[in-house]
């Protein structure tokens, strides 16, 4: 606590942020403070326009600012490969690759009983719904080699099991506890490659 009210106000809606510790956070603040308030308002206009731009993409569910985002809007996509992703970083990861050529389905977030995250909470209903499209082929799921993100592969799995898609999951060229966005491409792509069916 710095005993400035409104710098400690500051610094704890920096420590909100995912990763960012008190420390961090008090790092921010002070960085604030010595922004110019044309830069302040340059900061504050990009949260709010961010905010106020951004929404999910109606058939994949990533973030854009477009009516529909890039993948779903570019012709040349297999949609007949849909990779399930947790968020739309994991996206940018796959995109950075540039060796999938299918669409993509963001799931906002991993089943986590402990966080009180169930499946209702993902876009579980809005996959099924795209599968009602008999020209879908396979189903990638590629959440991270998490506990949440196993418990989440399997239950998507059994899920569409009785749809007669073919499911298969990235090969483990991930590490068990890794995440996809912090993942190198080549391992990455490899993973892609190396991905195998749910037995």
């Amino acid at each position: 606590m710095s005993g400035i009210e409104a710098l400690d106000v500051l610094a704890e809606q920096f420590a909100r942020l995912p990763g960012i510790g008190r420390k961090s956070a008090q790092r921010l603040a002070y960085a604030v403070l010595k922004y110019s308030p044309e830069e302040i308002a340059a900061f504050t206009s990009a949260m709010t326009e961010a905010k106020e731009k951004i929404h999910r993409c109606p058939i994949c569910q990533n973030l854009t600012d477009r009516e529909i985002c890039p993948v779903c809007a570019d012709q040349g996509r297999d949609r007949s490969v849909i990779c399930v992703v947790e968020d739309a970083r994991a996206v940018m990861a796959f995109e950075r690759v540039r060796s999938f050529s299918g669409v993509y389905h963001v799931l906002h977030g991993l089943i986590s009983p402990m966080s009180g995250v169930t499946p209702d909470a993902l876009t579980l209903r809005e996959l099924l719904a795209r599968l009602e499209d008999t020209s879908i082929r396979e189903v990638i799921v590629a959440t991270g080699a998490t506990t949440e993100g196993e418990a989440t592969a399997m239950y998507i799995a059994r899920l569409l099991s009785p749809l007669g898609v073919k499911v298969t999951r990235l090969a483990h060229g991930i590490p068990f506890g890794g995440e996809l966005e912090y993942a190198d491409e080549i391992t990455l792509s490899r993973a892609l490659e190396g991905r195998r069916d749910f037995e």
